[in-house]
C-alpha cells in the first residue's frame, strides 16, 4: 500500500487547491459540518468544478484527501529517513518527523478531539493491521540497512505501534515532535529492545 501511494500521480493545481481547502474546513468545522459548498468557497471554485474534479461527492473527495495526506506524510518521513546514517539517527529522525507531522496536523487534531469516531476506526482493532502493514512495508527497507532483513519488518511494526500509541494517547515526558525527547526514548527503550531481538 505504501509503495503504491508513493507512486501515485501528482494532482493538478486545482485538485490540490480543493484538497487544501478540505483540510482547512475540517480543521475549522470537522468532517460532519463541512459541506461541498464550504469546500468550493474555501478553494475559490464553483461547486460544479469540485464535482468535476472529484466525481462521487463528499465521500470520494474525503478519500482523495486521505490518500493525498498519507502520500505527503510518507514522502516527508522518507526524505528524513534517507538522510540518516545510523540506526539511532534513523529512528530519531523517523519518529520525530512522524510525531511532528501527526501532532501538528490541524485537521487530524480537530478530528481526534471533536470527531474521534472518524479516525479511530482506521487505527483500531482489525483496521490497525492494515495500518501497521503499510508502516512496516514502508519502513522496513530503511531499517534493513542496520539490522537483519528478516527482523526489519517486525521492528518497523513495533516502532509504528510506539508512534501510534503516543500520538493517540500522549504521555508526560514523551514529546514525539521534540528530537531530544525522542532521542531519550530511542536510547532508553527502542534501541535496547531492537538489539535484544
Amino acid at each position: 500500500m505504501a509503495a503504491e501511494l508513493l507512486r501515485a500521480d501528482p494532482v493538478s493545481d486545482q485538485e490540490q487547491r480543493v484538497v487544501d481547502a478540505v483540510l482547512r474546513c475540517i480543521a475549522r468545522w470537522g468532517v460532519a459540518k463541512t459541506t461541498l459548498d464550504d469546500i468550493a468557497r474555501e478553494a475559490g471554485l464553483s461547486r460544479a468544478t469540485v464535482y468535476r474534479l472529484f466525481p462521487g461527492g463528499k465521500d470520494a473527495l474525503l478519500e482523495s484527501v486521505t490518500t493525498s495526506e498519507v502520500t505527503r506524510f510518507l514522502r516527508t518521513v522518507g526524505s528524513r529517513l534517507d538522510e540518516a546514517d545510523s540506526l539511532e539517527e534513523l529512528l530519531v529522525a523517523g519518529i520525530t518527523e512522524a510525531g511532528h507531522h501527526l501532532t501538528t496536523h490541524a485537521a487530524l487534531q480537530y478530528l481526534m478531539v471533536h470527531e474521534p469516531e472518524t479516525v479511530l476506526p482506521s487505527i483500531a482493532f482489525g483496521a490497525m493491521d492494515s495500518v501497521l502493514r503499510a508502516v512496516s512495508d514502508f519502513t522496513a527497507p530503511y531499517l534493513a540497512r542496520y539490522m537483519p532483513a528478516d527482523d526489519a519488518p517486525r521492528a518497523a511494526e513495533w516502532v509504528g505501534r510506539i508512534v501510534i500509541s503516543y500520538v493517540s494517547c500522549p504521555a508526560d515526558g514523551v514529546d514525539l515532535a521534540n528530537e531530544q525527547s525522542v532521542r531519550r526514548l530511542v536510547r532508553a527503550f527502542v534501541l535496547p529492545g531492537l538489539r535484544s531481538t
